[in-house]
């Protein structure tokens, strides 16, 4: 029995840091980019938290090239969103936008998407789980 055990308390960092904490689903509607329409897409992540007995604070980091942006003028390559804890075996859904930029070429374009688990706060982090989708962009 350790110290912890004795104050009714239990260690559960060795576990999250071993196991995934989330599960990832990444998807585009529509499914393509056109540099005619000059709309965006969406990017319409899942993410759900895997672990049975304790929530977990959970922030989501996407990060796109410079020739794509997370805003309709193109500047930020990067956005974090900090959605607070995560029940046991909840699901919840993210939608962001992806606009294209005056540098923006037809072709394939990757976004990684990063689940970060944290601990006390959201500068304290336990584990995370990352995912590369490619955006297809046409004229």
């Amino acid at each position: 029995m350790g110290l912890l055990e004795m104050f009714g308390k239990k260690d559960v960092g060795n576990s999250l840091i071993r196991q995934i904490p989330y599960a990832l689903k990444l998807r585009f509607a529509p499914y393509r980019l056109s540099l005619k329409d000059k709309g965006p897409v969406d990017l319409i992540v899942d993410i759900e938290n895997l672990r049975d007995e304790e929530p977990l604070l959970t922030s989501v980091v996407i990060r796109v090239p410079k020739a794509l942006g997370l805003d309709s003028m193109g500047l930020n390559q990067m956005r974090e969103i900090r959605m607070g804890y995560l029940k046991p075996k909840e699901t919840k859904s993210l939608r962001i936008e992806l606009y294209p930029s005056a540098r923006t070429k037809p072709g394939l374009y990757p976004v990684l998407v990063t689940a970060f688990c944290h601990y006390r706060d959201y500068s304290h982090i336990l584990n995370s789980e990352k995912k590369r989708i490619e955006l297809r962009v046409d004229e």
